[in-house]
């Protein structure tokens, strides 16, 4: 079950995401703390721990776009945090699957800030309303690394098994 805590619009970017002042900060263990650095309330309550691992983002469509910073989608994975939207930007979708970010396109998604999600492989019910949305689900290949973490922990788990 994921908790919606913050709802967002079309055509979000990654400079909202992440803010271009803080590229020289790119260590995924640092990105967090400007996670929606010009959102002030938001960011206050990820960077003290008020918003629980799991919980969601709801957004419209082309979610991260502009740049190929893949901070954007290092710091959301900081936070332990799911993206429903309604698209993705192509390559704020690859980073994040790189990075093992939990990213789920939902075309006709309705959800409102405080509502419980309960994400399936295929469906996305919304269990204060009752609305069941259909998903585009990811690749296999593409899932599969989403699942290990992440490219690195993939690529390191397909070593080990052909070294044994």
């Amino acid at each position: 079950m994921a908790k919606v805590v913050l709802k967002m619009e079309d055509d979000i970017s990654t400079d909202i995401i992440y803010p271009g002042r803080f590229m020289a900060t790119v260590l995924p263990s640092e990105t967090p703390q400007f996670t929606f650095a010009d959102n002030l309330e938001f960011n206050r309550q990820l960077v003290e721990g008020k918003v629980l691992k799991g919980s969601a983002i709801v957004a419209g469509y082309n979610f991260g776009s502009g740049s190929s910073r893949e901070q954007a989608a290092s710091t959301l994975e900081g936070h332990g945090l799911i993206v429903v939207a309604r698209s993705f930007a192509r390559i704020f979708l690859q980073n994040s699957i790189n990075l093992g970010l939990r990213t789920i396109a939902c075309p006709e998604i309705e959800a409102e800030v405080g509502d419980e999600l309960e994400l399936t492989g295929d469906r996305v019910l919304n269990k204060t309303t009752g609305m069941s949305f259909e998903v585009e689900p990811l690749p296999a290949a593409r899932q599969a690394i989403v699942d290990a973490g992440g490219l690195i922990p993939y690529a390191r788990r397909l070593l080990v098994s052909e070294a044994k």
